[in-house]
């Protein structure tokens, strides 16, 4: 079997750490992986020559008309069974052109819980012939647009759980942000953009010092609300308590030194950060939208709250915060929630068996 991939992301995080993963579970299973990708991008870096043929290209997202000729020499070069098309910035539409102009097979992953308007739904996801959501919540979102059941498979996004498994180095943390021996120390772990959420955590920041002195809010991520956050940051007097941490490529290092884990976005396909918490023994609170309901069991390994609601959300942050021995016990059982249903074997099977169930389809015809 020959599957021939189309990743946008330029970073190795999210969308594009699943298909590398995917990439290194595949070749384990004999199948031949060949990879199209932006121009210098890390996932380009990361698989080259060892799991799959990379393929660097231009890409300037939904306008970029060349993407489709590009693709389709692409396409005449490598033969491939399939076409597996992981992220949008224009791969989803014109990539999904590309192949239906190419005559090959066409498979879409779904990786956000954003509505899209019903003329678009009809005339794109025409293109596919499955369109593979990462989370249930995802996959209720294109039934409800109108995406024939019989094209949806649900395969959930993975992580690798051992990866997580490292013990807090607490001199290096303390010095590395500057925190104060005794404090709490909570995160979030998003870009930096509206439906992120951020300022509904900001909001309860006041009453949750009041209770908490010793809070500390690490906020990890970068986007274009970075300088409108600095400034709220500063217009609420907290700077002795929040702090923009910037992107981090050594998140698995820092989740064993927090306390909890805060995801107050009111959308969210799965959420990687979530899966990467989990792993390393984290309480999360999150909110009850999207696919987040999928790794965060209310009372299990964390709390449920309502978007956008700030008197909640502080509500279920207290709680954990002054509760250790809770946060270990539902730290305990995120992790092992983690190895029970989102481990990277089974994403690999899953989307295994897409491409089987299509190609099985073709030779019985």
């Amino acid at each position: 079997m020959k599957i021939l991939h189309v990743e946008t992301g330029q970073h190795l995080y999210g969308g594009a750490k699943q298909v590398s993963y995917l990439l290194a579970g595949l070749q384990q299973h004999g199948v031949e992986s060949h990879l199209v990708c932006p121009i210098g991008s890390a996932i380009g870096r990361t698989v080259k020559e060892s799991v799959a043929e990379v393929y660097e290209v231009p890409m300037r997202g939904d306008l970029d008309l060349g993407f489709i000729w590009r693709m389709r020499r692409i396409i005449r070069q490598v033969e491939p069974d399939l076409l597996h098309l992981h992220s949008r910035r224009g791969a989803d539409l014109l990539g999904g052109i590309a192949g239906r102009w190419s005559g090959i097979r066409t498979v879409l992953s779904r990786r956000v819980d954003n509505p899209e308007p019903p003329a678009v739904v009809r005339l794109k996801y025409a293109l596919y012939d499955r369109v593979i959501a990462i989370s249930q919540g995802i996959a209720d979102v294109l039934l409800e647009e109108g995406v024939a059941a019989e094209k949806l498979a649900c395969v959930r996004s993975a992580v690798d759980v051992e990866a997580y498994q490292k013990s807090c180095d607490k001199s290096w943390f303390r010095a590395e942000f500057n925190l104060p021996e005794d404090t709490l120390v909570m995160a979030t772990v998003a870009q930096l953009i509206s439906r992120k959420g951020h300022r509904f955590l900001m909001q309860a920041m006041p009453r949750l010092i009041q209770r908490y002195p010793n809070l500390r809010w690490l906020i990890f991520g970068k986007g274009p609300l970075q300088e409108e956050l600095r400034d709220e940051i500063v217009r609420r007097g907290l700077q002795s308590h929040v702090q923009l941490a910037g992107f981090r490529q050594d998140l698995a290092e820092i989740y064993p030194c927090l306390d909890l884990l805060v995801h107050p976005a009111l959308m969210e396909g799965l959420g990687i950060a979530l899966l990467q918490a989990a792993s390393a023994g984290l309480p999360i609170v999150a909110v009850d939208a999207g696919g987040m309901p999928e790794v965060v069991e209310d009372g299990v390994n964390g709390r449920l709250v309502p978007g956008g609601s700030v008197e909640v959300l502080g509500d279920a942050v207290e709680q954990l915060l002054g509760d250790e021995s809770l946060r270990r016990e539902m730290g305990e059982s995120g992790r092992e929630k983690m190895r029970r249903s989102f481990s990277v074997e089974q994403m690999v099977e899953g989307n295994l068996a897409v491409y089987q169930g299509l190609l099985n389809t073709d030779n019985a015809t």
